[in-house]
């Protein structure tokens, strides 16, 4: 990749962590940038879990160092979600482009409401975090796996997934609930990385560029009030990944516009 293309994935590195930091979504934008740059799709679809990794490194190192590490569940939920994305990355490796471009196309849609639907926490939030156990055991490690397909075969909206079970089926606030989510993401990442690595399906230049903007993006959010600019950078988010959204299905090549 030229040095020209690098410093794009650099800058869309850079809003894609800001955006995930502030608002959320920000991984709708950083796959399909790839993909236009000349990946194919299930080359950009194993680059951008180099820069995954090493964000993860960086926010477990973080939720640790500021008291929040839930090794045992992270343990817990982690290891069914890395069997699940064992399975869906493999399947990844393996779709035809045109197909996994119509499910990134729809999933990226999902994406933008997932970011105006905010499950409310509900029951106790103050209990100390201690795993889930019996049937409610057994159910969550059940959606993670099923968590751990869906991530490994497209990391976009995985968040909000594991978010959304978290709050629904355990009793945690909102930050063990995030030290939990970049655990597990991290763990099942790795299987992920290994499976399209085997594959031929990372490409480091561009890998390592992403997750440098993206730790730089998300240091920039932790840093700065966006308290009043939130809604301009959703507007900005809507457009972005909504026109992204239809050049990635093929809409605007079938319609004559691009």
């Amino acid at each position: 990749m030229e040095l020209p293309a690098l410093a794009l994935v650099l800058a869309v590195g850079v809003a894609g962590g800001f955006l995930n930091t502030v608002a959320g979504g920000g991984s709708a934008l950083t796959m399909p940038v790839l993909i236009f740059l000349g990946l194919q799709s299930s080359v950009a679809n194993g680059t951008v879990r180099v820069a995954i990794i090493l964000q993860n490194i960086t926010a477990v190192a973080g939720f640790r160092g500021k008291g929040h590490f839930e090794p045992a569940l992270g343990a817990q939920l982690g290891l069914p979600a890395l069997a699940g994305a064992l399975v869906g990355s493999r399947i990844a490796v393996d779709v035809p482009d045109a197909v996994f471009n119509a499910v990134l196309a729809g999933v990226m849609v999902l994406v933008l409401v997932s970011i105006f639907v905010k499950p409310k926490p509900a029951g106790d939030r103050t209990a100390p975090a201690q795993p889930p156990a019996g049937s409610r055991r057994i159910l969550l490690m059940a959606i993670f796996f099923a968590i751990g397909v869906y991530g490994g075969f497209i990391q976009a909206g995985v968040g909000f997934l594991i978010m959304s079970s978290l709050i629904f089926l355990t009793g945690y606030d909102l930050v063990r609930i995030n030290a939990v989510k970049v655990a597990v993401i991290l763990v099942y990442t790795v299987a992920a990385v290994a499976v399209f690595l085997l594959n031929g399906k990372v490409e480091w230049g561009p890998g390592l560029t992403l997750a440098a903007g993206n730790a730089a993006g998300a240091w920039l959010g932790a840093r700065f009030s966006v308290t009043g600019g939130e809604k301009w950078i959703r507007v900005f988010l809507i457009v972005a990944v909504l026109v992204m959204a239809v050049r990635v299905s093929g809409l605007l090549e079938l319609t004559g516009i691009v």
